[in-house]
């Protein structure tokens, strides 16, 4: 067997084509920004929110005039050049033949008869011999010598019997011919100085790469943090810390930022006393951090392009950073700083210092720019609709605005909470409980009153419809019950975060008087509006269950449930549960008698027979009493027949 190589470059070409465009198609194709049908654009329409999606779309896609040009664009371009240029090449390269074909060699029909064979080929010497042609620049002599050996060859291949039996056998007039295999690469490929270079990327490029990772992946947690950072976290978070506490440690996290060249004009001074307070002794970097996240939380605008670009990559990071936070405090089971993490997200978000929420909460409306402001134009308001009204009252500009947000506030409402166990009527020790909620956003002003039903037959209807969903969903290996798509929540109002915002909450259930949790925290998302449609069917929310272990022992445990908003400030709920974990006693008898009976092996099992040896129990396999009956049957029919050969 030989081998070629491509030395015209034609097979190269296509394996290069080949694989281009197994990279290219997927990597356009996801680059492409395809418009889903359910495309949330309908979160809050204020206009500070409208705008800051519409500055946030335009910095990420770019627009018609300024395409954003990215490394990815670059990517793409260059590889989609490459691809035409190898397409072209191919399309215009002339490949050998490589299939023996005399009749088209002669150019004559494969259906011609001896006798035209060979008038053709006299035809074609007259024509094509070289003693009848003259050379030119075009044509050379051996041009001329080489097609008419051509000819002769394929008239000989048809006319004389050996070589036709050659030509027909082995596709070749000249017999067996040794088999080829053709090798991709042209022949300087092949040479010592690329075999070199082999070497030096396969043996020292791969393993450098390798090594890079291995070590810069033992300088990270598993979440994505610096180790540095999380010792940091980890000897700084005390159990009874504040959010004040915890955004003073964050600082720790940016030890590797450049020095500050400017702020933000005249207030430089106070955002730097307010970030460096009773902090002395302070690295630059964490001053640098901490001076411009204390900016974003006063709202103080940046004029420099690098540092507003600075701080949002900062702000960006946090919540990374507080989930390490939150990993930290939940397995210590610490519940007042597992609060105060979660209770920091909507303040970082909203662009506001962690102090009094209840004020704060009015400071997040659009066009609000602080509390002080907020207390200017309504002194009296306790809530959100108090400020729309209060707007509303002294005509207000932005009372527009701010009743747009409110109308897709996210204030949840806990419709109702309660523990289940599969297949129990009560929670025995040590058993799987479900913790099911069901959940609506209720927006301020917003009713969120249930149909009145005076039919008895439809409200039993009703009630044994949504029983059945309910126990379906207990039973489902999913953790939120399904809805249609157009459902699900859009963006959240949050024009000061750096990108779009969808709202979510925490799920913590704890014990109050020891202030440790009982459950982890849990993020769920896409809690629904409230909406006519539910009411109608007493379904106006959406069920959610949170699996852990019960208690070991008997009792009654009073515990609570908080759930907060990683969005908005203040939007809060709790709830105080009582759990009661029975004894197996408890079971009436037949249900204890049914538990026990399926704990038992089968005796015809090798479990079964091993509880035997044992002394212990087992579960009797029942005899088919069909078989007997149908016996009986056949002895009673064969008595019959005895007695009517009898008679």
């Amino acid at each position: 067997m030989g081998y070629n190589y491509d030395e015209s470059g034609y097979m190269s070409a296509l394996f290069l084509l080949s694989f281009l465009a197994l990279v290219l198609i997927p990597t356009t194709l996801s680059s492409l920004p395809f418009s889903s049908g359910n495309s949330k654009t309908d979160g809050c329409e204020c206009g500070p929110c409208v705008e800051h999606r519409a500055e946030i779309h335009t910095a990420e896609h770019g627009s018609l005039i300024r395409p954003k040009i990215t490394k990815k664009f670059v990517f793409l371009a260059v590889g989609w050049a490459v691809f035409a240029v190898v397409a072209h090449r191919v399309a215009t390269t002339e490949v050998e033949n490589k299939v023996y074909n005399p009749f088209e060699i002669l150019g004559i029909s494969a259906t011609s008869t001896e006798k035209e064979i060979k008038s053709h080929f006299k035809q074609l010497s007259k024509k094509y011999h070289p003693d009848k042609i003259k050379a030119t620049a075009e044509e050379t002599i051996e041009m001329i010598q080489n097609r008419f050996v051509e000819f002769t060859k394929a008239y000989k291949s048809l006319t004389d019997e050996t070589i036709r039996k050659n030509w027909e056998q082995y596709g070749n007039p000249d017999g067996r011919q040794q088999v080829e295999s053709g090798i991709a690469i042209p022949t300087w490929m092949n040479s010592s100085w690329m075999l070199a270079v082999y070497g030096i990327l396969f043996g020292g490029g791969l393993p450098f790469m390798v090594g890079k990772w291995w070590f810069g992946s033992r300088q990270r947690t598993k979440d994505g943090i610096n180790t540095k950072s999380a010792a940091a976290f980890f000897t700084t978070l005390k159990e009874e810390a504040t959010t004040e506490d915890i955004i003073g440690t964050l600082g720790r996290a940016y030890e590797s930022r450049k020095q500050i060249i400017e702020m933000a004009g005249s207030k430089y001074t106070d955002v730097l006393k307010i970030a460096t307070h009773g902090q002395d002794g302070i690295r630059e970097p964490r001053r640098k951090a901490l001076i411009l996240l204390y900016s974003h939380l006063l709202r103080v605008e940046i004029p420099n392009a690098r540092l507003r670009a600075e701080q949002t990559q900062i702000l960006v990071q946090l919540p990374l950073l507080l989930n390490a936070f939150l990993t930290i405090s939940t397995s210590r089971n610490w519940l007042v700083s597992t609060l105060a993490i979660m209770r920091l997200h909507p303040f970082l978000v909203q662009g506001l210092l962690p102090i009094a929420p209840d004020l704060s909460r009015l400071a997040q409306l659009p066009g609000v720019a602080s509390i002080k402001d907020a207390r200017e134009v309504a002194p009296r308001a306790h809530d959100l609709d108090d400020m729309v009204k209060a707007m509303k009252e002294k005509s207000d500009t932005r009372a527009s605005d701010v009743a747009k947000a409110v109308q897709k506030w996210g204030r949840i409402d806990l419709v109702d909470a309660q523990f289940r166990v599969i297949g129990e009527r009560i929670v025995t020790p040590n058993a799987i409980i479900f913790l099911v909620l069901k959940l609506r956003i209720s927006p301020p002003g917003v009713p969120t009153l249930v149909k009145e039903e005076t039919d008895v037959d439809k409200i039993k209807q009703r009630v044994k419809a949504n029983t059945e969903k309910d126990n379906e969903f207990l039973v489902s290996k999913s953790d939120a019950e399904p809805i249609p798509d157009e459902k699900t929540t859009g963006y959240a109002h949050a024009p000061r975060w750096p990108t779009n915002r969808k709202p979510s909450f925490w799920v913590v259930l704890a014990e109050p008087k020891t202030n440790r949790l009982v459950v982890p925290p849990t993020r769920i998302y896409d809690v629904p509006y409230s909406s006519e449609e539910g009411r109608e069917t007493d379904r106006d929310y959406r069920s959610y269950k949170i699996q852990f272990q019960g208690p070991n022992g008997t009792g009654t445990f009073g515990w609570k449930i908080f759930i907060v908003s990683d969005t908005f400030i203040g939007e809060e709920v709790s709830r105080n549960l009582t759990l009661t974990v029975d004894d197996v006693s408890a079971l009436e008898a037949d249900e204890q008698a049914y538990e026990d009976e399926i704990s038992d092996p089968d005796e015809d099992t090798l479990e079964g027979q091993m509880a035997l040896m044992k002394g212990g129990k087992v579960r009797k396999i029942e005899e088919d009493d069909d078989d007997d009956e149908s016996t009986t049957d056949g002895d009673e029919d064969d008595d019959s027949d005895s007695d009517s050969d009898s008679d």
